[in-house]
């Protein structure tokens, strides 16, 4: 009688424990469902801000000042998405496209990865999302395909 309460008792955990595996988490729905992404509008604090840290980015491996002209900002849960076009200040000199991941830390903004030429391949955001699972999935491009 005993092993059969045992044997019942360890089956219903592995059940239940099966089931918290398989069902999203809390979290990954609420981000998905409540988290909208925003584009902060040019002048903003909040855009700037981001701009900045991938500015000093920059600066920092290439030596390079520059000014972005942007394709794509999400921003939501304190993460971004930015696809930009880095500029020369006098418009003259243009490099290659920059795109990066954002986190917004105690210490403001921060980079938490640059996008090699990998955003071509289709699997890339969904490796992201697995790398950063507290980034939103809706501030990817393809948030879609990666959700």
């Amino acid at each position: 009688m005993a092993i059969k309460l045992a044997l019942r008792t360890l089956l219903l955990a592995l059940f239940l424990t099966g089931l918290a595996v398989l069902a999203p988490s809390p979290v990954r729905a609420a981000q998905t469902i409540a988290q909208t992404p925003h584009t902060p509008p040019p002048g903003s604090a909040e855009r700037r801000a981001i701009l900045d840290a991938m500015r000093m980015k920059i600066k920092e491996l290439h030596g390079l000042d520059v000014v972005f002209v942007v394709r794509a900002m999400n921003v939501s849960g304190g993460w971004a998405w930015v696809h930009t076009l880095p500029r020369s200040a006098d418009g003259l000199s243009r490099y290659e496209d920059f795109s990066a991941l954002l986190h917004n830390e105690s210490r403001g903004w921060r980079i938490a990865e640059i996008a090699s030429a990998e955003p071509d391949n289709p699997d890339y955001f969904t490796k992201l999302v697995r790398r950063f699972p507290s980034a939103p999935s809706t501030i990817f491009p393809e948030a879609d395909a990666v959700r």
